[in-house]
């Protein structure tokens, strides 16, 4: 190849590059607009009337309140136990779902043996479960962390075991005839091939997490987010409960990157 010609694609390899970056920009600049101009919108409805803050409270409100649970020394306690809930049921979920598919992957006969039972679990409501886990283990922060566990295990066994047989069959006969264990195809084909699946799989889990931490604090739970966002419906400041609801969605947020952030490491690796 040339000079030019390698001067020719460095000079489009750029230009591309410039291109993914200036869009990366626009979407986090219009992701910024949207939600300033909700925000915004609101707290002109709010003080003109045209809503009731005291059913939908208001921005100035929310901040408010946010800075008088700091002040109290409250606001971090309530959210480092709902974090830390939430990362023991996500991990306990994903690490133990990620175990029993690779369990069912070696076993065709189990896979098949409990594939029914999987797929009723996975249809029913485990949040109906919620109070017989209360019963069992009783109404403390393991009970919380068990129902978040319970609600992402299911599907995180489902979907990283058909990652585990999406894979590429003739890759698998491929290794298998330079004979290849099957720890080694698990190893060496399998389980590299399902990391963007395994990805997934997590990035649902968090929410599902979430989900399972604040229905056990709606229960049991005298501290947390999900305990503020009770208390403050049942008093009827619906300032806190707005303030609860934001200070979760933040989390809730930051936690789903941290994932992301992982699966772009995973994608980095891969490549190089």
């Amino acid at each position: 190849m040339s000079e030019n010609n390698k001067l020719n694609m460095s000079l489009e390899h750029r230009e591309y590059l410039r291109k993914v970056k200036q869009r990366k920009i626009c979407v986090l600049v219009a992701q910024i607009v949207i939600i300033v101009a909700i925000f915004a919108l609101w707290e002109i409805a709010a003080r003109a009337k045209i809503i009731d803050p005291f059913i939908t409270s208001q921005p100035s409100r929310i901040v408010d309140t946010i800075a008088k649970l700091y002040r109290e020394g409250s606001l971090l306690r309530h959210i480092a136990i709902t974090c830390l809930e939430t990362v023991l049921g996500f991990l306990l979920g994903t690490m133990l779902g990620t175990f029993i598919a690779i369990i069912l992957w070696w076993s065709e006969f189990l896979q098949k043996v409990l594939e029914p039972y999987l797929i009723v679990l996975n249809s029913l409501p485990k949040i109906a479960l919620g109070p017989i886990f209360i019963v069992w283990i009783g109404a403390g922060p393991i009970a919380i962390v068990v129902i978040a566990m319970t609600i992402s295990i299911v599907v995180t066994i489902l979907e990283v075991l058909n990652g585990f047989l999406g894979v590429d069959n003739d890759k698998v006969k491929l290794v298998k005839t330079f004979g290849a264990s099957k720890i080694q195809v698990f190893t060496k084909v399998v389980l590299p091939a399902s990391m963007p699946v395994i990805v997934n799989a997590l990035k649902v889990s968090v929410g599902l997490s979430w989900v399972g931490v604040i229905v056990g604090e709606f229960l049991v739970s005298k501290e947390g987010i999900g305990y503020l966002i009770v208390y403050g419906g049942q008093v009827f400041q619906l300032d806190l409960v707005m303030a609860s609801v934001l200070i979760l969605s933040v989390a809730a947020f930051l936690m789903y990157r941290v994932v992301a952030w992982i699966e772009k490491i995973i994608i980095v690796n891969r490549n190089g």
